[in-house]
């Protein structure tokens, strides 16, 4: 009897605690663990465990699941018909906001993100744990991977993973990477508010869609969350008036800061940094022909201040010179005449005495976007109305001095006895030849350079009328270039040719005479080496140019008719754009090699100067080719009467 009294109660207590383990065991999903692990052999409840539904049993999320109609010799241990998680079915509030994703929409677009993908699957956390998918410091890594996936990017057209990097380089971005609990993180910029006022993360909109916190008229306010001070200026200011006035036009934060990107004025690559705030961020508007129209505003206010004296001083790196938030202001920017300004007339002198302390009221009105601003009326116009005429009568008179006394004494030096250096049809095809590169040089790189002052004074005029015909004119200059090639090589094949051709040819002596010529430069030798009929030094540019000549004529004939190429021979677009490279860095090098070195050889070079005058009619003083080519054959001269002495020798 005394057994059965200690038995009994140890029989109930032992069964009390079976069916509880039985029941712990069922409702804590063992025997979901048994097949479900993750990839670290951790299972599912195990994780799920540590996450926010850590009190919650597998079957409360996957409700179609029974675990009692698991059949484990099936490939499908659950059945055909097991129903995607619903998390609506608890968050309901949350699920009822969250009807579109950027320009995606819940029910119509598959690729639209679910709740997993930003908050995570059995791992989920509170917001506040800093191991949360949608902690702010994770945030923008849980964005990454659908804004960095090609297949997405591709199929929905969104950004590339540009944004994601620029954020992470920008002062929000290394704020997170810092830890800080106040840098902007990515929800905060792109979440509009709910119906009760409330920011939400769970309904970001297009920037397209006037409810976004991104559309252009909500930036603003979005902006000042963070910078409330800064919103509220903006606003008083000129640019958040026309904001409010509902304006497309106006500029909001992020047209000046940048969008993703955002980098801090000391930082000199940020467009607000005083080294790049007059060109990259103010010019763009303040120099457009449409805006400037509309708006009744003057322009040529930029180009002013690059060439006032601050503007000069900031081109010379110094950034502690006043750029246009200095006199401005930076963000409540108002017009000269509200009496607020800081460059309204009264205040000018508070406004420059910044960087000029003590500056007088006088000085402080004096106009600063440019040099000439004073020289508009009055004495000051009429002083620079004569020095203009000074200057041109004066330096006028210097040129034609000049121009008389070069051509006198080229003349002078004309007189006596002249040797024939090129014949009438090498002269011709020299001067074709010269013509149409220059020309060619001057209406291709006008294509380049379409805002210098010397291609808008040739082709600027009519309203810019002039740019249609350069096209024209640089390829039918092209054609005139090419026959003159052409031309050049039918007169190889004469008798005059042959013996030109066989004297331009490279020899051994060649390199002799380099040699002896390099030690004549250091003074090594006390006389230079005796040149033939070509030097070394001319027929490497004789060469250089049929090389160039090739390679010009081949590159503009394929950029020329690109489409006939692309479709007729299959040519790559790579090929036509390594032509056009070639085409132009060929154009620089032989521009430059004429001006460096055949300028220098034919004008500058002491044997010659002023001038070597065969250019002109093939002749050049008996003297200077003496001089030139001691060691080359006698050619034809002619005597002061221009008559013929001796028949030219061809012989090299």
């Amino acid at each position: 009897m005394k057994t059965l009294k200690i038995i009994a109660p140890v029989s109930i207590a032992f069964s009390i605690v079976l069916c509880t383990a039985t029941f712990a065991q069922r409702s804590t999903g063992t025997s979901c663990r048994t097949c479900h692990k993750t990839t670290s052999q951790t299972s599912y409840r195990e994780v799920l465990g540590n996450s926010i539904h850590g009190d919650m049993d597998c079957t409360d999320c996957h409700a179609s699941i029974s675990e009692d109609e698991i059949d484990a010799t099936s490939l499908r241990p659950h059945g055909d018909d097991v129903d995607p998680v619903s998390c609506g079915d608890c968050h309901d509030e949350e699920a009822e906001l969250y009807t579109k994703h950027g320009r995606l929409t819940v029910g119509t677009d598959s690729d639209i993100p679910k709740c997993s993908a930003c908050h995570g699957a059995h791992d989920i956390l509170p917001v506040a744990n800093e191991r949360s998918h949608v902690h702010p410091n994770n945030l923008h890594k849980t964005c990454t991977a659908c804004h960095t996936n090609e297949n997405l990017i591709k199929d929905h057209h969104v950004l590339r993973d540009e944004p994601i990097k620029l954020y992470e380089g920008s002062i929000h971005g290394r704020q997170i990477d810092g830890r800080s609990r106040v840098a902007a993180a990515c929800i905060d910029c792109h979440s509009p508010q709910s119906e009760d006022e409330e920011p939400t993360a769970h309904r970001i909109l297009s920037p397209t869609d006037p409810r976004s916190s991104v559309y252009h008229f909500n930036v603003p306010k979005t902006c000042s969350k963070c910078h409330p001070d800064v919103a509220r200026d903006y606003l008083m200011g000129v640019h958040g008036q026309l904001v409010l006035q509902g304006d497309m036009d106006a500029p909001v934060c992020t047209h000046c800061h940048g969008e993703h990107g955002i980098l801090p004025v000391s930082d000199i690559r940020s467009p607000v940094s005083a080294a790049r705030l007059a060109e990259a961020t103010c010019s763009p508007c303040h120099e457009s022909v449409a805006l400037n129209e509309r708006f009744g505003m003057v322009t040529g206010k930029s180009p002013s201040y690059i060439d006032s004296y601050h503007g000069r001083k900031r081109q010379g790196s110094d950034i502690h010179v006043a750029n246009c938030a200095s006199c401005h202001g930076t963000h409540l920017i108002l017009p000269h005449t509200d009496q607020n300004s800081s460059i309204n007339p009264k205040n000018l002198q508070n406004t420059c005495g910044e960087c000029h302390p003590g500056i007088s009221s006088v000085m402080a009105q004096s106009p600063i976007h440019g040099p000439d601003l004073g020289a508009v009326s009055g004495w000051p116009q009429f002083v620079a109305v004569v020095y203009k005429w000074l200057i041109g009568v004066t330096i006028g008179f210097m040129l034609l001095h000049n121009i008389a006394h070069w051509h006198r004494h080229m003349k002078i030096r004309a007189k006596g006895v002249c040797v024939v250096r090129m014949t009438t049809t090498e002269v011709a095809q020299h001067w074709l030849l010269m013509l149409s590169f220059t020309a060619l040089v001057l209406t291709g790189f006008s294509l380049r350079f379409s805002d210098a002052w010397w291609v808008q004074a040739l082709f600027g005029w009519g309203g810019g009328a002039g740019f249609l015909y350069r096209g024209m004119i640089h390829r039918v200059v092209a054609v005139v270039f090419i026959l003159c090639g052409i031309w050049h090589l039918v007169y190889l094949c004469t008798r005059p040719g042959r013996s030109w051709l066989r004297a331009i040819m490279g020899s051994a002596r060649d390199v002799t005479d380099m040699y002896n010529h390099v030690l004549f430069f250091l003074g090594r030798r006390s006389k230079p080496p005796l040149f033939r009929r070509f030097s070394y030094m001319e027929k490497l540019e004789y060469w250089a140019l049929i090389w160039g000549s090739v390679v010009m004529a081949v590159t503009g004939i394929v950029l020329s008719f690109e489409n006939f190429f692309t479709e007729s021979w299959n040519i790559r677009k790579v090929v036509l754009d390594v032509s056009q490279v070639i085409h132009y860095y060929e154009a620089w090098l032989a521009t430059l090699a004429i001006l460096v070195w055949h300028i220098y050889a034919t004008v500058f070079s002491p044997s010659v100067y002023p001038m070597n005058p065969a250019w002109l009619n093939g002749e050049m003083t008996k003297e200077m080719y003496e001089e030139e080519h001691p060691a080359g054959p006698v050619p034809a001269t002619c005597d002061e009467n221009n008559s013929l002495v001796s028949e030219r020798d061809t012989s090299d």
